[in-house]
């Protein structure tokens, strides 16, 4: 059975299309320049931050977010920012009996902005607000305690290897690999992903029939 599903944020829920705009835009270089140093990165398998250090080599990236904050261009995030089959989805699973957690590596600002768009979830909660980030075991350990569920009938959903699909599936979490965003669609057929991961998805509409599936057996 499954009781509970916990939602990674960045290209699972929201897309990241304006969070890296807006740094692009902090740090004077053309967009297109960030979003080709995002997909070299990620294919050495580096955290997306560094691509702001290859721009900016040294850069402390959460003094500058400090400083975005103070000078009034800060995260924001509205309706536009959600992928299509997130209230859907969301709402479908609810609708089963599903307890839904939205829980990922962003700051405590993001999850105030979460909150304020009345999603389908019965929690919101983000890494900043924790004090603890994937892929450290500890985030995990937090999953599980407002999962109110086991290990194994909670699932993890996300797009990212190395921070969603192996440490979730360490803790004892069952795993959907989204392929979504630059990490999920290059790492989509990494062996180890595949072999890791319980499901892999296109979109988050298709959990509500891998319930009614545990559920009919």
């Amino acid at each position: 059975m499954i009781e509970t599903i916990v939602f990674d944020v960045g290209e699972t829920i929201t897309r990241d299309d304006r969070y890296w705009q807006a740094w692009a835009d902090w740090l004077d270089v053309p967009r297109h320049t960030l979003s080709a140093l995002i997909g070299a990165v990620v294919v050495r398998g580096q955290d997306n931050a560094e691509a702001l250090r290859l721009l900016r080599p040294g850069l402390d990236v959460a003094v500058e977010y400090a400083a975005r904050e103070a000078a009034g261009c800060g995260e924001y995030l509205d309706e536009g920012d959600l992928y299509g089959d997130v209230r859907p989805a969301l709402a479908a699973l609810r609708t089963l009996g599903i307890r839904v957690v939205i829980a990922g590596n962003q700051t405590a600002r993001a999850g105030e902005l979460l909150r304020g768009l009345d999603l389908p979830a019965d929690l919101i909660v983000t890494s900043g607000e924790w004090g603890v980030a994937k892929p450290q075991s500890g985030f995990f350990e937090r999953v599980l305690e407002v999962a109110q569920s086991a290990p194994s009938e909670t699932v993890y959903v996300g797009d990212h290897p190395a921070n969603d699909v192996f440490p979730a599936k360490a803790a004892g979490l069952r795993v959907a690999h989204l392929r979504r965003g630059p990490w999920g669609h290059l790492w989509a057929d990494d062996p180890e992903v595949v072999s890791v991961a319980d499901w892999r998805i296109d979109s988050l509409t298709q959990l509500a029939s891998i319930v009614e599936d545990r559920e009919s057996r």
